[in-house]
């Protein structure tokens, strides 16, 4: 998956650029930049590759989520209903804001189960925020339909799935407003980076003020602009910027890759009954970052992850005992640790997970295994690995 895998000249150039002229914040400063405006470059550039009106980087996903979420006036008691298959930034970006978040079951897509985002919905329901995990997605149609039926924000977490697509259209640009994640470990990476996209105009440009202190960015001496509404630092410096600029020019390269690799693993993994795929929604088209099956059962997949481990095969994960990935282990959540006092709002909104539980979650979540797609894999390190996943699958059934 990652794209630091693969450095070349094209990312020293850039750097190198922003080093010469000296100016590594990405306002201000016109007269030192010789012309050097990597962040601006590099939002005209995912315009493109999102088919997306409007960009604005920020300094993470994590903030991306936020600044979505807040652009579209989520805050304080607002309840967002998210998957329970996730990154825990997801309910930190929520609860940033003051806002609830609602979790919910996950279907065979690893994805938002529609029928229970709907059975979530409350009149303090402000938004739907679906996690296109692992490089797929969830069943979009019905989210959709759900969002425009109770006039509520869709937003997209497209931050493990930047390269895939759903009926044509960019993952991230199929919801009001789509997050990314240009982190260390994503398929581009800016070092720390993100992305917030959407089409709405108000809701870019307030986006555009709330990650940088409320500036409104107008005209060119950053003294004399106002504020027109509180907002915090968000930036992304022009050092991340310039190596995100050089590898989303590399994005093709990246996905013709993952995909190759990708189908190596499915092909051969195909060939046993016991093995299973997730749902990839009609007109879908993964990014091919991750390759995700199904085992029979949780006891099953454990010893097939553990025989991996003997057989030297990393990278693969079975989230149900993962601490990062998915509500089962999500104990500073459930306990509500945290280092400042949380309001009564989010305190009561959130007492329902000290007795919730998701059996169709575990379902799916218990029995995945979930494998990293690698760049750098030559094409006989792929089928070494997916010889080795096949013997410890067959030994363990």
């Amino acid at each position: 998956m990652p794209g630091f895998e693969l450095f070349g000249d094209l990312e020293r150039k850039q750097v190198n650029d922003v080093l010469d002229n000296g100016v590594l914040m990405r306002y201000g400063f016109d007269g030192m930049r010789n012309g050097h405006w990597k962040a601006k470059e590099l939002e005209t550039e995912l315009q493109n590759t999102f088919q997306s009106k409007h960009v604005q980087l920020v300094s993470s996903g994590t903030a991306a989520v936020s600044v979505a979420l807040a652009s579209a006036g989520v805050g304080a008691g607002d309840e967002v209903i998210m998957p329970t298959f996730t990154f825990v930034a997801s309910f930190e970006a929520i609860m940033m804001l003051g806002a609830i978040p609602v979790l919910v079951d996950i279907d065979d897509t690893l994805g938002l189960n529609p029928e229970a985002v709907e059975q979530a919905i409350t009149p303090n329901t402000k938004a739907i925020m679906v996690v296109q995990m692992c490089g797929s997605m969830a069943n979009m149609d019905a989210l959709q339909t759900i969002a425009e039926k109770h006039n509520i924000l869709l937003v997209e977490d497209a931050c493990q799935a930047i390269g895939g697509t759903y009926n044509g259209k960019p993952l991230g640009s199929i919801g009001d407003l789509g997050c990314f994640s240009f982190d260390f470990v994503k398929t581009i990476t800016c070092g720390e980076g993100g992305a917030v996209i959407t089409n709405n105009k108000d809701y870019y440009l307030n986006a555009d003020h709330y990650s940088d202190h409320g500036h409104d960015h107008v005209g060119n001496d950053r003294g004399a602009e106002t504020h027109p509404f509180l907002g915090y630092n968000f930036r992304i410096s022009e050092l991340h910027a310039a190596v995100g600029l050089a590898q989303v020019k590399r994005l093709p390269e990246f996905l013709e890759l993952q995909k190759k690799n990708f189908n190596i693993l499915r092909d051969a993994l195909s060939q046993i009954p016991e093995v299973t795929f997730r749902t990839v929604p009609e007109g879908g088209v993964e990014s091919c970052a991750f390759l995700n099956f199904f085992l029979p059962d949780l006891e099953t997949t454990r010893k097939v992850i553990q025989a991996f481990k003997t057989e030297g095969v990393d990278v693969c994960w079975n989230y149900y005992d993962n601490n990062w990935h998915y509500i089962r282990e999500w104990n500073h959540l459930k306990d509500l640790k945290s280092l400042f006092p949380i309001s009564k709002e989010v305190k009561e909104g959130l007492s329902y997970l000290k007795t919730k539980t998701f059996p169709k979650s575990d379902h799916y979540i218990g029995r995945n295994i979930s494998c990293l797609i690698k760049l750098s894999w030559t094409e006989a390190e792929v089928k070494e690995r997916a010889s080795k996943m096949v013997k410890a699958i067959k030994e363990n059934i």
